[in-house]
């Protein structure tokens, strides 16, 4: 091998480059741990609920730690080593993970104007159906119903989208087409200004590492928050509306007699409730004894004492349009006695519609303000966020903290009288983000013309940066609503990252003994090349900053069952060439040359799959998709270059390497066997394993998981073991869900519960609704266990309620079918046609993917057969889909080494007859076939046993898949091959010896 000295520094740099990235992940968990052990000291053993205080110590001293600019390592502080060790996904740490659908109804009615239109408006709720069964955005399918009922009417109708907002952009001459174009630009930009609202949100959370992206142009936004304790505030946050409103403030003193008044009819309501209840008590409990003494004493006669419910309140009376200030404490009692219909009737006519806002809190202080606005009865501002085009944060005269504004033309106009309005009557103008009051300004030098304005109001810097951030991109009044959701206790996530790690020891241990068994002392330098490949692995995603999923370390753990395969290649040449009676050198210099062919081939066509689920998957399979290419690439390295160096090394010191031990060294040594003989048998087993696979898909169906079907998953952990199929009815009964299906995960007391209990509605009350009944179905098997303990997903080492949740609607449902079949189809497709341009004959592209059919066939026609009774959950999910196409990618690895084989003997050996390169291409490289493909059966068995319930069906088919695909690269492809092409076509096309790569690499 030429260059060993640039090798030698590559592979230097590499690891060092691997170590010092990995070494941000060391410090980060050593810090980690020291303030788990602090938290530990500091709460006290017999404290009350500790668990949470040491907790809640433990992320306090951590955030502060965060904040600091003292460094920790390496000249870095806390924050930075946090930012550069490993990322963990959801399955690993719990969090959130959601696909959030922005509106681009509520868009395309906020750029009408709120349109009447009956066309428009039946437009509208035609594309609400046709979006149910469609995989087109909501915006074309929009366009698609407008167009079927239009008639004369026009998009750029002065009563639809030629109004005044739309002034300069849309005119009445303009045809559909070029009003299509404009509202496909607006709708753009609008998605984005909303995109940055929600990601100036997840900032708000200061979980590590937030990920938030759009999907494409369908106005769908995938957001994941690792490690977010507080599910339920996240989710109220990410979906509320970003709405922007300016609104009129009214003055306090108009309020002064509607308070007294309001106080006295909730202290008349309250008291009478009151003396129902005691009355109610004293029937059921007093006996006739107890009243004549309470006659004699007077005790009946006491006057019923009730404080001023609603005055006690209001701590200070207010000024401006501040009517009170209110303790944050009472501030939702208040909004509930202002709301109450008897205390809104007592409001006079002028301020009936009068709009009651608490203000936005200070850091420091105890109480908020409680404004009064000027409403109306379509409770409607008189300028919104919409005519805001950009906001600073700067400072006035005076150098305080001010937020400059600019307006449109129509906002500055709208602006300049109310400004106007503000200053003769000495009122204030409030701004609204969201139904909070972020500053309500006086104007104090009259009229604002041109849309120029500041706000100013208590800020700090950091403040005023903020609501100029929400003042730019809060301006879109369109909600988003999760349509995919998925969210992962803490407790989950730990149990996944200990069955991940044992998977992974166990199936290396296992791995490495069996390389040292098998080839000795080769072997050896074989481990040391596969470690360093895991250093790489785990170095280049953590410097990348890729995220670590379950799936990830399955797509790891594989990785190396199938970088034994490079190895494994290079070695069987080796022997071979040893077999041959050629000297120790030159058998390595010519088995490494010969082998390369092959693996680069066989990790190109396996490359090729993980590709395409990269492309296509999302979350965790993405993330598996991410670790199997890494895996790839620096499986090549290791295995061509340090195998070779360390091989190389010890023969250069006069080493002596049999590749062999006494056990293997004659293992599948002259095999002869004559597999084109067998083939027809072959192929009436494989057709009755299809018909079999065939007729049970055809009536038993597949068990779809809800990423296909759409509805929600919970697991949910009992303190003792229960009935699957008791709780189904339970839950399957008409007062609960009407339908159910509960599975047995792992242990008897954990069970996965899945409902389509209202599955067209995704809001977040659905949610808390379902959880309500299915905590009140269970009630009887929690054992005393209380409604916010059961969905608090927030608690670390939490043994009993709900453990993780899954949301999908049925229209991402559709779309995640549609991707998984062409994420299927996508990879046949490019397989064949790299296959066609290796080998140069199409009857070689038609038999390797016959033998991938023939394998998904057989793989899906066994989860159809026996997923009703494996005692494990075996639904077709997104991840079965990613086992599918490494199950594609590890069939087309082993029939593309035959294939090589094959061209190889048809070179040398061009006398044999057709079907003798045949059967000794194959007999050949039987000993590579099942040397590969038991190791990588080990590492899978490996997974599936200690790797963790949630991805023991996702093995499961990978393992079907290993097998079958084994058989099928033997059996299958190569006779297909056969029978399909003439033999000398064949014999002509083979012999022509094609240079795969330079000589000098290998020389």
């Amino acid at each position: 091998m030429q260059n060993k000295g640039l090798v030698k520094l590559f592979a230097v740099l590499f690891g060092l480059v691997s170590i010092y990235q990995l070494s941000f992940t060391f410090k980060n968990n050593a810090i980690e741990s020291n303030a788990a052990e602090l938290a530990e000291s500091k709460i006290e053993a017999s404290a009350e609920d500790r668990s949470a205080k040491v907790n809640e110590f433990a992320t306090n001293y951590l955030d502060s730690l965060a904040t600091s600019k003292e460094t920790v390592f390496l000249g870095n502080t806390y924050g930075e080593v946090k930012q550069n060790s490993m990322k963990l996904g959801l399955d690993l740490k719990g969090g959130l993970e959601a696909i959030l659908q922005i509106s681009v109804k509520d868009i395309l009615l906020g750029l009408s104007n709120q349109s009447k239109n009956p066309k428009f408006r039946k437009a509208l709720d035609d594309a609400d159906e046709i979006q149910k069964n469609s995989q087109n955005t909501y915006l074309e399918d929009f366009f698609v119903a407008f167009d079927a009922i239009k008639g004369d009417t026009k998009l750029a109708s002065p009563d639809i989208f030629a109004n005044r907002s739309m002034v300069g952009e849309i005119d009445l001459n303009m045809s559909d087409d070029d009003t299509k174009a404009v509202l496909e630009t607006k709708m753009d930009d609008y998605i984005v200004s909303a995109f940055e609202v929600l990601r100036k949100r997840v900032d708000e959370f200061g979980v590590t590492s937030p990920n938030i992206q759009r999907l494409g142009n369908s106005g769908r936004v995938l957001l994941e928050l690792p490690g977010v304790k507080d599910v339920e505030r996240a989710t109220e946050l990410i979906t509320t509306t970003a709405q922007l409103e300016f609104w009129e403030g009214l003055k306090a003193e108009q309020f002064t007699t509607f308070l007294a008044q309001a106080n006295d009819v909730i202290k008349a309501k309250e008291k009478s409730s009151t003396e129902d209840e005691e009355a109610t008590t004293e029937e059921q409990e007093m006996t006739e004894a107890e009243k004549a003494i309470a006659e004699l004493t007077g005790e009946e006669n006491e006057v019923v004492n009730v404080v001023n419910p609603l005055s006690d309140l209001l701590v200070t009376p207010g000024y401006g349009a501040t009517l009170a200030m209110v303790k944050l404490s009472d501030r939702e009692q208040v909004a509930n006695y202002l709301a109450m219909p008897e205390v809104k009737a007592l409001l006079p006519g002028e301020l009936k519609y009068t709009k009651f806002l608490f203000g936005k809190p200070t850091e420091d202080s105890e109480l908020v303000e409680l404004f009064v606005l000027k409403g109306n009865r379509d409770n409607e501002p008189p300028l919104s966020g919409a005519v805001v085009t950009d906001a600073r944060q700067s400072y006035n005269q005076a150098n305080k903290v001010v937020v400059s504004m600019q307006m449109d033309s129509k906002g500055a106009k709208i602006w300049e009288k109310m400004t106007g309005d503000a200053f003769k009557t000495q009122s204030q103008i409030a701004v609204v983000l969201d139904d909070i009051v972020y500053s309500a300004p006086t104007s104090t030098s009259g009229p604002i013309a041109g849309g120029s304005t500041e706000i100013s109001g208590s800020f700090t810097l950091s403040e005023a940066t903020d609501l100029a951030n929400v003042l730019r991109a809060g301006k879109l009044p369109a909600s988003a609503e999760i349509i995919q959701s998925s969210v992962v206790g803490p407790s989950l996530g730990q149990e996944a990252i200990d069955s991940g790690t044992m998977s992974f020891g166990i199936a290396l241990a296992l791995v490495l003994l069996w390389m040292v068994f098998y080839y000795g002392k080769a072997g050896l330098f074989a481990d040391i090349a596969m470690l360093f490949n895991i250093l790489l692995i785990f170095g280049i995603l953590s410097g990348i900053g890729a995220v670590l999923t379950l799936p990830g370390i399955a797509g790891i753990v594989l990785t190396i069952g199938m970088s034994v395969d490079a190895n494994v290649l290079i070695f069987e040449r080796i022997r071979e060439e040893l077999t041959k009676g050629k000297d120790q050198k030159s058998a390595i210099q010519d088995g490494f040359s010969n082998a390369l062919s092959s693996i680069l081939d066989a990790n190109i066509t396996t490359g090729l799959t993980a590709l395409i689920l990269f492309i296509f998957g999302t979350g965790p399979i993405k993330g598996f998709a991410t670790t199997l290419l890494i895996g790839i690439g620096t499986s090549l390295f290791t295995a061509i270059f340090i195998t070779r160096l360390l091989v190389d090394w010890y023969v250069n010191r006069g080493g002596k390497l049999d590749f062999a031990t006494g056990l293997t060294k004659n293992l599948f040594r002259n095999i002869n066997i004559a597999f084109l003989s067998k083939r027809k048998v072959a192929y009436v087993v494989s057709g009755i394993a299809l018909v079999a696979s065939l007729a049970s898909l055809t009536i038993n169906g597949l068990d779809q998981g809800i990423d296909f079907v759409g509805g929600r998953t919970t697991q949910v952990r009992f303190a003792e073991p229960v009935s699957a199929v008791e709780i189904e009815g339970i839950l399957a009964s008409p007062d609960v869900f009407g339908s159910a299906t509960v599975k047995t995960v792992g242990d008897d007391n954990n069970l996965k519960i899945s409902t389509k209990y209202k599955v067209n509605e995704t809001a977040n009350e659905v949610d808390e609704e379902i959880r309500t009944k299915m905590y009140d179905a269970l009630q009887p098997y929690l054992k005393g266990v209380s409604f916010e303990e059961f969905k608090d997903l927030s608690k670390e080492n939490k043994q009993v309620g709900i453990m993780d949740q899954y949301k999908v609607s049925p229209s991402i449902a559709d779309d995640i079918k549609q991707a998984s079949f062409w994420a299927v189809l996508g990879s046949l497709v490019v397989v064949f046609l790299y296959i066609l341009f290796r080998f140069k004959r199409w009857q070689f592209s038609l038999g390797a993917v016959a033998a991938v059919f023939h394998d998904v066939i057989i793989v899906l026609g066994v989860f159809s057969i026996t997923y009703k009774f494996m005692p494990f959950s075996m639904e077709i999910d997104q991840a079965f889909i990613a086992a599918i196409l490494t199950v594609i990618g590890y069939s087309l690895n082993d029939t593309v080494v035959v294939f090589d084989r094959i061209r190889e003997f048809f070179n040398e050996h061009t006398n044999w007859p057709f079907n003798k390169v045949i059967d000794s291409s194959l007999s050949s490289t039987l000993s590579r076939t099942l040397n590969t493909s038991l190791t990588t059966l080990v590492v899978l068995l490996a997974i599936f046993i200690f790797g963790g319930e949630s991805i023991r069906g996702f093995m499961f088919a990978l393992i079907i898949g290993v097998i079958v695909g084994t058989y099928s690269s033997l059996f299958i492809a190569t006779p297909i091959m056969y029978d399909s092409v003439k033999k000398g076509n064949a014999a002509d096309a083979l012999k022509k010896k094609e240079e795969v790569i330079d000589e000098t690499v290998v020389k």
